[in-house]
């Protein structure tokens, strides 16, 4: 035996202990309990990170081995569930923690470890703990003899698995917490509308209140006649009922079927008018001669006219999900089933699906198949496959082929596909017939519900969305009162619930040995239990996991046709086996009402909601395949197509894990999904940059144009005026005046009135001046700014302004009286201005002077 290291607890318990070390190489025989120093450190000292809300520690154990891994631990019962805890990293083990709500039923069991010695004697006892779960796990736990961990642990499952009263379950202690609940009558309402095609309408507590919901079609109306539940208790508020049906008749026609479970619309064809219906049989006696007026007339009232079919009316088929016998063998109980004769245009077919205890039986005949031939056997033989031992069916090829023919055995394959079946036969009949079907069995709530949720499934689909398939759970599920509390094995308040115990396997387990107490490595003997209770409620019933069972094999036949994925199923079936939310607590909507749960616990679909909220689109809950224009109809699969197969993420994530990871092509599929959305994000930003960068080099381009064109344009401009300034200068010079033009504009004009007098200097501002260009001449000596006007707007001209301010014969006023003046007469005094300014000031430079100036230059 490898060298063993020592580790020590202070036990918690109330007991005093003794210390203890296992350790695990490979089987039972191989674990050893050593006596060490106690060292105070219990796990509630411990960051208890790894707890829930309102989860209290109740007790603790130490040095528990799980004999399935050979990994030793703590073993700790809280509140809600059963945790181990690894010895070296102290996390949780997955295989080790199960909810107390999804254990089935556990066995304390002593084994003593045969040997040749003759110190066989005194060789302890194995004390150990068999937990089996709801959810195909069955895992056992090894304790250290002498002590009293075990029993402790035993103790404590026992009351925190038997709570005094439906209001001690975890579900009430935790409360709703951040994952609140709406109303699920107003979310029934709501899907009813959808159906009567009455989407616009919006549900709403008050409507639900004042019993003003009840709308309708030109078929089907909602009817209020069961609001107080005094009709039927297992049935919802309100039903869906034919138009031309009262209320008062719809009470008479309750009394014909077992529990009051009339027939009633549960889905509803948008286009051809077709329903599918449900109900409980009819109580037609053991002569099967009792009858009912009303019920066949509501049964009538399903079969509508086809349309275009010149007021031909449509077929119904009644679809008994029992085998035949059952049927008439329940007539000795005033049950039975229905005479096509006494109901209209009507075919009676029988689906042979057995019942709710075939099918316990069936689940816990594969359950041990699987643990007898898993990677992680509970009897701890998978230790001598892991290293490197060869025991699986024996070594031989025989052996192995009778092992894989056990799994047929177990029969739960057949059940599914029977189920599978019946559903796209119903399915097949409304979507290719047009035909209306009513679906019962012996009280309306086990197979009656499979079927009709599952052909609801292939017909419409909606109900292959999130928000559809929740929708199709509340109401073929919850509202219509499959008695879940019952099938799970929880309490409930009309009392019928029971609670798992401590149960051998025997009458469940067919031709398998118990797995801790199987002789196949030849060296372990057993002891009776040290307590035998009685078998699990005759109610329990893995009713719905079947169902979920169903959408997986769906699921994988059309991978493109449903929004949510196979991990969403298994999440979604773990939290209603942990009963860790109220949305599947007690047996009917009545009784959830009486117990508030809407209001006092959390909400699976929330907390649902939550998880995929933390990822969006990239949680492992969405399928990545879902395409709805490929499957935007009904889903009518062949009959070759019904083959079922185990799935492989909840039947083998327990006993075979590594086989388990048959979704790992997807799992890769969505990384690669997620890079390439990544990428293709990264090239839509892109091409986005890309086009405003264009967009605005076209734009940059544009004005670039436009302005080249104003530049020409003004330099065009600023050449004419600067060659009509050198023009009127040279015309200025020759009268004899000189012209000098400053930078700022300003214009002097020197002019030679007298050779004896000095010559005057007047400053004079340029009119011509351009805003748009600084011209220099052609010796870059001066800078001339013209300004272009209008020969109207100039008041005076400059060289009659000039004339003006020299003429000593001017007026008061200022006027020029040219030609009448004096100096018209003394033209020597004036030398350079003999010329005519009223001609002067029309003037006009054409281009032929510049032409001509041009070719002087």
């Amino acid at each position: 035996m490898a060298a063993s290291r020592p580790r020590s607890r202070s036990m918690s318990l109330g007991d005093n202990y003794e210390s203890e070390k296992m350790e695990g190489t490979g089987s039972w025989d191989a674990i050893e309990w050593t006596k060490i120093e106690p060292v105070s450190r219990s796990v509630s000292q411990l960051s208890l990170e790894f707890l829930l809300e309102w989860e209290q520690v109740m007790v603790e154990g130490y040095g528990v081995v799980l004999v399935n891994t050979d990994e030793a631990g703590t073993l700790i019962v809280t509140n809600f569930r059963l945790l181990f805890l690894s010895e070296g990293t102290r996390n949780v083990v997955a295989l080790g923690t199960i909810p107390l709500a999804t254990i089935e039923k556990f066995n304390k069991i002593a084994v003593k470890i045969q040997s040749a010695t003759r110190q066989s004697e005194k060789t302890p006892t194995r004390r150990l703990l068999q937990v089996i779960g709801k959810d195909m796990r069955i895992v056992v736990f090894g304790f250290r003899p002498r002590t009293k961990q075990r029993r402790a642990i035993f103790d404590a499952l026992l009351r925190c698995m038997k709570p005094a009263s439906v209001w001690d379950l975890y579900a009430f202690i935790s409360g709703p917490s951040k994952f609140n609940n709406t109303n699920p009558k107003v979310r029934l309402l709501d899907e009813y509308f959808r159906l009567l095609g009455k989407d616009s309408n919006r549900a709403s507590l008050s409507a639900v209140e004042s019993g003003s919901f009840t709308l309708s079609n030109d078929l089907w109306r909602i009817s209020n006649v069961n609001s107080d539940y005094t009709m039927c208790q297992s049935y919802p508020f309100a039903l869906i009922v034919p138009k031309g049906i009262s209320d008062v008749e719809v009470l008479q026609a309750s009394s014909f079927r077992a529990r009051c479970r009339l027939p009633v619309v549960t889905w509803c064809h948008p286009d051809t008018g077709a329903v599918l219906a449900r109900s409980s049989q009819p109580l037609v006696g053991l002569m099967m001669n009792m009858r009912s007026n009303t019920d066949e007339k509501l049964v009538a009232a399903l079969c509508t006219k086809l349309e275009g079919a010149r007021g031909a009316q449509r077929k119904l088929y009644i679809a008994d999900a029992r085998p035949r016998k059952n049927a008439l063998a329940n007539g000795a109980m005033g049950g039975g089933s229905e005479s096509s004769s006494n109901y209209f245009q009507s075919e009676i077919v029988f689906f042979g699906i057995d019942n709710i205890h075939a099918m316990r039986d069936s689940f816990a005949r594969l359950r041990d198949y699987l643990d007898t031939y898993g990677a992680t056997s509970s009897d701890g033989m998978s230790s001598f496959l892991r290293h490197g031992g060869w025991t699986w069916g024996g070594g031989n090829l025989s052996s192995m082929s009778a092992s894989v023919s056990t799994l047929g055995d177990s029969g739960w394959l057949i059940h599914v596909q029977s189920v599978l079946a019946g559903s796209a036969w119903i399915a097949a009949r409304v979507a290719l017939e047009s035909a209306s079907v009513l679906v019962h069995c012996s009280d309306g709530w086990d197979r009656t519900t499979q079927l009709v949720a599952l052909a609801s499934l292939l017909l419409d689909p909606y109900y292959r969305t999130f928000r559809g398939f929740q929708a199709l759970v509340e109401k073929d599920w919850l509202a219509f009162g499959h008695p879940i509390s019952d099938r799970l094995g929880m309490p409930s308040i009309s009392g019928c619930g029971s609670i798992p115990l401590e149960l051998p396997r025997q009458s469940s387990t067919g031709s398998f040995p118990s797995s801790p107490m199987r002789q196949s490595s030849g060296s372990l003997t057993s002891q009776t239990p040290s307590s035998s209770h009685a078998q699990t409620s005759n109610n329990y019933s893995p009713i719905f996991l079947q169902w979920v069972d169903c959408v997986s094999q769906l699921l994988r036949m059309y991978p493109f046709a449903f929004e949510f994925s196979s991990a969403f199923l298994v999440d979604f079936l773990d939290s209603v086996l942990s009963c860790r939310f109220g949305n599947f607590l007690c047996n009917s909507e009545k009784e959830r009402q009486q117990c508030n749960v809407s209001e006092a616990c959390g909400c699976l679909w929330a907390y649902l909601d939550d998880l995929r909220a933390s990822e969006g689109s990239s949680h492992v809950h969405y399928n990545t395949f879902y395409d709805p224009s490929k499957h935007g109809g009904p889903l009518l699969p062949p009959a070759a197509a019904l083959a079922p197969t185990l799935w492989p993420q909840f039947h083998l994530r327990w006993a075979c894990p590594s086989e388990a990871q048959t979704g790992e092509l997807e799992v890769q599929f969505r990384k690669m999904f997620l890079k390439y959305s990544e990428l293709q994000k990264g090239k839509d930003l892109a091409e986005r940059k890309s086009k405003e960068i264009t967009t605005a080099m076209d734009s940059l381009s544009a004005e670039l144009r436009n302005e080249k064109l104003l530049s020409s344009s003004a330099l065009n401009v600023a050449k004419k005026a600067s060659k009509e300034s050198e023009a009127i200068k040279r015309a200025i010079q020759s009268w004899g005046c000189k012209v000098h033009f400053s930078s700022s504009g300003d214009c002097t004009v020197d002019i030679e009135s007298n050779p004896v007098e000095t010559p005057q200097n007047f400053l004079y501002s340029s009119p011509w001046k351009h805003s748009d260009a600084n011209l220099h001449d052609d010796k870059k000596d001066v800078s001339v700014s013209i300004s272009v006007m209008k020969d109207d707007l100039v008041a005076n001209n400059p060289i009659r302004g000039v004339c003006e301010t020299l003429c000593p014969l001017r007026t008061r006023d200022g006027g020029c009286r040219w030609p009448d003046a004096g100096c018209a007469q003394l033209g020597s005094q004036f030398v350079g201005l003999k010329a005519n300014f009223d001609a002067f000031d029309s003037l006009s430079i054409n281009d032929s002077y510049f032409q001509s100036d041009e070719k002087l230059d």
